[in-house]
């Protein structure tokens, strides 16, 4: 695990019974980053066991098509069956790309018209690249980078380089004549708006919801108003506030990044794009 992560996410393995080794932040082409240390893990893991009973399995959820084929065969019918069909958008982050790119592929052959948007963090690149063709974040460009990689205080969802779930959602659905992605657009959410929609939230909804939750609701707030009332638009709160006390739901610390942690009056607030 990134060690740039909120703490109590290691701490909660840890109390089921996991062993989690804490790497420090570099780009996937470095032997050292946490998916390339997940992966020397795996293979170390009984190798010395001449018996076979012990085996190291790499999940490679970044990678691995079963991941977005799980949600194609369990998430999108879930959404569908309890909408009834009736539903106009699908927004949603990308970590892995295993939520989004399987539910979208599911909700588009089953909902004609249906539209999908891509929620995502200040410091990714993945916005521009649907938005844009290019993978770039501004970030870059302005040379105040804070943080290795994704600079940004949500956790969870964003990147700079496209993982095989994610890059099968650029691709044309299957007899699309038009040759269109899957996507329909994307939203870049600031970390300033990610800590507004969260207390917000908590004050007018009771949720306590993490930053990518957040951030699925910025982008959910822009795609109503494109849409105008009447439409249904869902979206998944992934991740409880609770994984986030001692960074996204510490005030202190956000208060220390020049975030206003007061819960807006109105969603007016929010920054339209």
């Amino acid at each position: 695990m990134p060690s740039d992560q909120a703490i109590e996410k290691s701490q909660l393995l840890e109390r089921h019974g996991a062993t989690v080794e804490r790497v420090a932040p570099c780009s996937i082409v470095d032997k050292n980053n946490f998916v390339n240390v997940a992966r020397r893990r795996a293979a170390e893991y009984g190798a010395d066991d001449k018996s076979g009973t012990r085996r190291g399995y790499f999940v490679n959820q970044f990678e691995n098509p079963l991941n977005s084929d799980a949600h194609y065969r369990s998430t999108g019918p879930e959404i569908f069956q309890q909408t009834n069909g009736q539903i106009h958008a699908f927004v949603h982050g990308s970590g892995t790309g295993g939520t989004i790119a399987g539910v979208t592929h599911y909700l588009k052959q089953q909902v004609p018209g249906i539209m999908s948007f891509l929620a995502d963090p200040q410091g990714s690149g993945l916005a521009n690249k649907v938005n844009h063709g290019v993978m770039f974040a501004a970030t870059e460009r302005e040379g105040t980078r804070r943080r290795q990689q994704v600079d940004t205080l949500v956790e969870g969802v964003g990147l700079n380089r496209l993982t095989r779930n994610f890059a099968n959602l650029l691709k044309p659905m299957q007899g699309d004549s038009k040759g269109k992605c899957m996507l329909d657009g994307a939203v870049s959410v600031s970390d300033r708006d990610a800590v507004r929609m969260s207390r917000w939230l908590m004050a007018n909804d009771g949720l306590f919801i993490g930053s990518s939750g957040a951030i699925n609701c910025v982008t959910a707030l822009h795609v109503a108003r494109r849409l105008g009332p009447g439409h249904t638009i869902v979206t998944i709160l992934a991740d409880s506030g609770q994984r986030h006390l001692t960074k996204f739901w510490n005030d202190q610390a956000m208060v220390s990044l020049g975030h206003d942690v007061n819960a807006p009056a109105t969603l007016d607030i929010f920054e339209q794009q």
